[in-house]
């Protein structure tokens, strides 16, 4: 199932408990789409939620009553998921262009923005709650961690931090890597974080031991810039080489290829609320949703040649209560990769074009 969204799309979301769809697009506009399985996605509603500016991030919030969006323009902004009508718009939200989004609770959020600044929102209030000076670059993902109500972020000055809510502080930060961070999930039951990196590799992070990755698996041949939890030894990487992968964690390994969006880069992956889907957005402008079930039963790919490279330049590091000493690498280039709003098609060959 797919859908051409006519703009090159940043983020989507999944409804929390209906068969909907949002998409925030570079143009500043917020697509939602009714689907169903095997038909094409039907629009419910196309509107301009930003202007000119891009429509970077977008959340459901409130049970799914209504659309959280943010952008350049500092705002966020927040419309009714039955009419498409504005609802609120928090002006001036943060100081610098707003990257993401992610829902706390029912009631709350977090976002990032380009200088590194992570805020705490209550959406009944309309108020910010916490505010953390977290990183020295934009913020490039954010999860969060409801047991220990922290949140966990990634940032382009290569560093991941953990912001503790209870404490109201940045209680801890990775040195700085020499590779932008992109993306981030946690996994083997708490234990271990993971990122996503501008170089392709993907950084393993012991919780508790934040200073230093314990372990870096070499095998993306590009940016992972998104990934998905499947479970707690498996995720699924979106990256620049517009493949999307099922990828194991200690044992490190690249399961196999799922689909791909040509040679264009995978910009966002979500979930559906029952799991049945997965969503897809990429810079071919195209929104698709795929059926897990059917994706994880493809037949494995032969990539032995590829799997003994990953296998040679990833440290071995199965033994999961292992801590490594915290050491300082030298810090980042500092080069950023925010969303200038002028992005376009890509070069990179097919990743199946030599199988």
């Amino acid at each position: 199932m797919e859908v051409s969204l006519g703009a090159i799309p940043f983020d989507l979301d999944f409804h929390p408990s209906s068969p909907l769809v949002a998409s925030g697009l570079i143009n500043g506009d917020l697509h939602l789409y009714r689907y169903a399985a095997e038909t094409q996605p039907e629009r419910v509603f196309k509107i301009n939620a930003h202007g000119e500016e891009s429509c970077r991030a977008v959340r459901f919030a409130d049970s799914g009553k209504i659309i959280l969006t943010a952008s350049p323009d500092c705002s966020i902004l927040a419309t009714d998921v039955e009419t498409g009508t504005t609802v609120a718009r928090l002006e001036n939200a943060h100081e610098e262009a707003i990257n993401r989004l992610v829902n706390l609770t029912d009631k709350m959020i977090a976002s990032g923005d380009d200088e590194g600044c992570i805020k705490v929102w209550d959406t009944r209030q309309h108020a910010c709650c916490n505010s953390f000076d977290a990183h020295e670059d934009y913020v490039s993902d954010l999860t969060f961690v409801p047991d220990t109500m922290q949140i966990l972020g990634t940032s382009g000055d290569g560093t991941l931090s953990v912001c503790s809510l209870k404490k109201n502080k940045v209680q801890s930060q990775s040195e700085f890597s020499e590779d932008e961070l992109l993306s981030l999930v946690v996994m083997k039951n708490g234990k271990k974080v993971i990122c996503g990196t501008q170089t392709g590799a993907l950084l393993l992070y012991s919780w508790g031991h934040f200073k230093d990755c314990s372990d870096r698996f070499v095998g993306h041949p590009m940016s992972v810039d998104t990934l998905l939890k499947l479970d707690e030894d498996r995720l699924i990487s979106g990256s620049y080489d517009g493949v999307i992968r099922l990828v194991g964690i200690l044992p490190n390994k690249i399961i196999q290829p799922l689909a791909e969006h040509s040679e264009f880069p995978i910009e966002r992956l979500a979930f559906s609320s029952d799991r049945q889907f997965i969503g897809s957005i990429s810079h071919d402008q195209m929104l698709k949703l795929w059926d897990l079930e059917e994706l994880l039963n493809t037949p494995q790919e032969n990539n032995q040649e590829e799997n003994e490279a990953v296998q040679a330049d990833s440290d071995d590091d199965d033994n999961d209560d292992e801590m490594d000493i915290d050491i300082a690498p030298p810090k980042s280039s500092g080069s950023k990769r925010k969303k200038s709003g002028n992005g376009g098609s890509s070069s990179i060959s097919s990743f199946f074009d030599d199988l």
